[in-house]
């Protein structure tokens, strides 16, 4: 069983504007990620400090649980709040949040009993388009907030990581854009042209068209 948690407590500051409410061609961002997503979600949840305003979503909606700890406490708040024992943990700005890849993380996890399965890129591990092993997780994740530590991914050490390789990858991702989150004006324009445009098999986000 699996929960869903789509955390959208950025700041946006290079955007200028909540990325996650921006129109991406014609409706919110953070809805079409909802709706890539929602078809493997046994829950599906989001985090949020301003619940009124994504009330449109009809989806359970939780506030930061451990305030001011940025990202390792957004991560901490939809671990603790999912009902399932596996969690996929997903970005709001991430507008080709890969359903697949997910299915796919998580069938790794069930046939290798691991905690985290996850992606690594040359820019670094990807925490906000992975699955979670809940009962595992959470205490470590705890632990690492309770000891002063702020770096989303600095408890992983700790518990049982696969890492996906590139081939596991490709397969359930083949235009290598599940882990391109939009930042900028320029990245949101160039991303909707993607949408309606999708690029050949294996343009990722290294080798975006300029925007």
């Amino acid at each position: 069983m699996l929960t869903v948690c789509i955390q959208a407590g950025g700041e946006s500051a290079r955007m200028g504007e909540d990325k996650a409410l921006k129109n991406f061609l014609g409706r919110p961002l953070i809805q079409r990620v909802v709706e890539r997503l929602q078809p493997i979600a046994d829950e599906l949840i989001v985090t949020t400090n301003r619940p009124a305003d994504f009330s449109f979503l009809g989806a359970r909606l939780i506030p930061d649980l451990k305030p001011g700890r940025g990202a390792l406490g957004g991560l901490y708040t939809a671990i603790v709040s999912a009902s399932h024992p596996l969690a996929a943990i997903v970005a709001c700005d991430m507008p080709f949040a890969s359903a697949e890849l997910i299915r796919a993380s998580t069938k790794i996890m069930d046939n290798e009993n691991v905690d985290v399965v996850i992606a690594k890129s040359d820019e670094g591990y990807e925490p906000l388009h992975a699955v979670y092993r809940r009962a595992a997780c959470l205490p470590v994740i705890e632990s690492a907030i309770n000891s002063d530590q702020w770096r989303v991914i600095s408890w992983l050490p700790q518990v049982n990581l696969r890492v996906l390789t590139a081939d596991e990858i490709k397969s359930a991702d083949p235009d290598g854009l599940a882990f391109w989150n939009v930042n900028t004006p320029a990245e949101f324009s160039t991303a909707e042209r993607l949408a309606t445009s999708p690029p050949a098999p294996g343009r990722g986000r290294d080798r975006q068209p300029s925007g």
